[in-house]
């Protein structure tokens, strides 16, 4: 997968994203302010915004909020999605060359997203444009996978018929690439519990939403909703839901500053 690729890999999801991926929950604002001294007039850089969800957060917050997003219908998704928000200013641009000048955000701020960077240059790049002190915060939505069996057969669902599950989840950021991201820096993570509830449609907009799950014209995709259809029928709740465990991973420090 090159980096050009990975910008464009949303480009016809972005309905199935804004509806179906999960909001951040609120406990992160918690969290970052506790351990980060965040508050509202903090500038904020969201680097990957995509349709705008981590970016609300922090709008609601008070705080200013650059949505840098490199693919044009993700980004326009973002700007429909949050045009009410006197604070907002989308940019097109991406994590390797965000355009903002040197020492000018107090946050930058990743959501689902750092997984498409090329992490060296995105490195450079935020040690330039945030301020002395400033935080690097990576959230990731972390799917649980083993805790019900709706969760264990849903993943098997994506082994199963994912055009390229395997190779995409091997890039999630995990511990070590944290470490080598924050280069000597201090950080440090916690998981925030969260979870959705999906109806039958949810749940099929939930998993189109995802860049490795096959479109309607690929031979893959007619078999996938059928055992997602069975899936549903064996789990669904008495209210007609299934429910989706997450918990949202936070990477929150200080980079280190290397000798470059």
């Amino acid at each position: 997968m090159t980096f050009v690729d990975a910008k464009q890999r949303f480009s016809n999801r972005v309905l199935d994203y804004a509806r179906y991926r999960p909001s951040y929950p609120c406990t992160l604002l918690d969290l970052l302010a506790r351990e980060c001294g965040l508050r509202p007039d903090h500038v904020i850089t969201d680097i990957g915004s995509g349709t705008g969800l981590l970016t609300k957060l922090f709008l609601e917050h008070g705080n200013r909020v650059h949505g840098v997003e490199p693919n044009r219908e993700m980004r326009e998704g973002g700007q429909e999605f949050l045009r009410d928000y006197s604070g907002f200013t989308s940019i097109d641009a991406s994590a390797e060359s965000t355009t903002l000048p040197d020492s000018s955000v107090d946050f930058i701020v990743v959501g689902q997203a750092f997984h498409w960077f090329d992490a060296p240059a995105a490195q450079r790049e935020f040690r330039r444009v945030l301020s002395p002190g400033g935080w690097c915060v990576v959230v990731w939505q972390d799917r649980r996978t083993e805790e019900t069996p709706f969760a264990r057969e849903y993943e098997d669902v994506l082994v199963r018929f994912g055009v390229d599950y395997k190779s995409v989840k091997d890039t999630y950021p995990e511990i070590e690439k944290m470490r080598a991201f924050f280069d000597s820096g201090s950080f440090h993570s916690t998981d925030l519990p969260n979870h959705q509830d999906f109806d039958w449609n949810g749940l099929v907009g939930r998993l189109r939403s995802s860049s490795y799950a096959p479109t309607e014209q690929h031979a893959n995709y007619a078999p996938m909703i059928n055992e997602l259809r069975r899936i549903f029928g064996s789990y669904q709740q008495l209210n007609g839901t299934v429910r989706m465990d997450y918990f949202a991973r936070v990477y929150f420090g200080k980079l280190g500053r290397n000798s470059q």
